[in-house]
């Protein structure tokens, strides 16, 4: 591509993608992350709660961007990039959580699971898979949403929800089971009311 760097930084997004397509050149996806990088890396942090952890996160979103790019018709650039960061956390938090759970104890039902959230392509259903989850938490009573929070989406292990929280072991381990069921139950009846 003979076109300058200046020239390369005012085409659109649609352009970019395109141009990547065809001569697969670094360059390009180099314009596409300094416009974006800070909208994954804040997306990232949102969800992982670690600057390191964000950090890493958004350069393997790039790096999967090189083959991801190829295999998909990319209209908007900027929601399908979103979609598919958010996408990645999710499946990281999600291994996190299995290895959590299966070390410390093999609780019934294993992990709270994110409702078909992690394969959706469309933003807008994966939106609402995740709204009707963040309603829900914020339905259940102070402990139960205290623990989950801190047990979930902060990944921390029963003793430290414990010491952070003041709660015994026991007290923990029973707010996370009954919120757990409670977070269920509640995401199936908002489903079942768009129905």
């Amino acid at each position: 591509m003979s076109k300058g760097n200046t020239h390369i930084e005012q085409l659109t997004d649609l352009e970019l993608v395109n141009s990547f397509k065809k001569n697969r050149e670094k360059s390009v996806l180099g314009v596409l992350y300094k416009r974006y990088m800070s909208l994954v890396y804040g997306l990232c942090l949102k969800y992982l709660k670690d600057r390191a952890a964000a950090q890493d996160m958004t350069m393997q979103v790039f790096e999967k961007l090189i083959n991801d790019l190829h295999k998909h018709d990319v209209a908007n650039f900027k929601s399908w990039l979103y979609v598919m960061a958010k996408n990645e956390c999710l499946m990281f938090l999600r291994s996190q959580n299995r290895q959590k759970v299966h070390s410390t104890e093999n609780l019934n039902g294993h992990v709270m699971e994110i409702p078909a959230a992690v394969h959706h392509e469309d933003e807008n259903a994966l939106e609402a898979d995740l709204t009707k989850l963040e309603t829900c938490i914020s339905q259940l009573n102070d402990e139960q949403q205290q623990c989950i929070k801190l047990f979930y989406l902060e990944r921390k292990c029963y003793q430290e929800v414990s010491d952070q929280t003041g709660f015994a072991l026991k007290k923990v381990k029973s707010f996370i089971q009954n919120g757990r069921r409670n977070l269920k139950i509640c995401v199936e009846t908002l489903r079942e009311q768009e129905q």
